[in-house]
């Protein structure tokens, strides 16, 4: 049995990072008492797959956990077993049932939204930033050493209102775009805002 499993990380997990999450699925399942499949191999380990690691720091509404039953549940059953075990920052949203023969959500995830809230109102000469940057042909940036052309990366970029920017950036294997990048970009200091992600969009 295959099941999706949507939710969000709080402000209480801000700060928890993509492995560590990964190892709180583990003991929440576990706490659960759902019968978890393992891979095969000499260090068995649980089937979960948590897709799309989100930043340190950043907060979401949106995230998504795959996970391997070793057999068939009732959906409310997982639902209610899982609610009981859920630890403080993590808010459980939605569980589905997945076709077995589905690519894995790393592979269909093709785009992510955001939610970028400064912590004073934004410049106003950040609208003329904002479309001078969409209209930019490339937007050339440096990552771990490496030159990278970020402009096909921003699917979507508005001002909300002068406290609140929304974004749409790429999310495949190989091609993600980040919100920090952007906000460097637009000559915005990063650690002034808060991001937070709303969407993941699955092809």
């Amino acid at each position: 049995m295959r099941i999706q499993i949507a939710f969000a990380k709080t402000e209480a997990m801000r700060y928890t990072g993509h492995l560590d999450l990964q190892r709180t699925w583990e003991r929440t399942l576990r706490r659960a008492r759902l019968p978890l499949a393992y891979t095969q191999g000499f260090k068995p380990h649980p089937r979960i797959n948590l897709p799309a690691a989100l930043p340190l720091g950043y907060t979401s509404e949106a995230e998504l956990v795959e996970v391997w039953l070793q057999h068939d549940l009732p959906l409310d059953e997982i639902e209610s077993a899982l609610r009981e075990a859920f630890p403080p920052g993590l808010q459980l949203k939605e569980i589905r049932l997945t076709d077995e023969r589905a690519p894995k959500l790393q592979k269909r995830i093709r785009a992510a939204e955001y939610r970028v809230m400064f912590t004073s109102p934004a410049e106003a000469a950040l609208q003329e930033r904002v479309e001078e940057l969409l209209a930019a042909p490339t937007l050339p940036r440096e990552r771990r050493g490496k030159e990278y052309d970020l402009r096909p990366l921003i699917d979507g970029l508005r001002l909300v209102d002068d406290c609140t920017l929304w974004m749409r950036l790429t999310a495949r294997p190989g091609a993600t775009g980040r919100p920090d990048e952007v906000l460097l970009a637009l000559g915005v200091d990063p650690h002034k805002t808060r991001i937070h992600r709303t969407a993941l969009v699955i092809e």
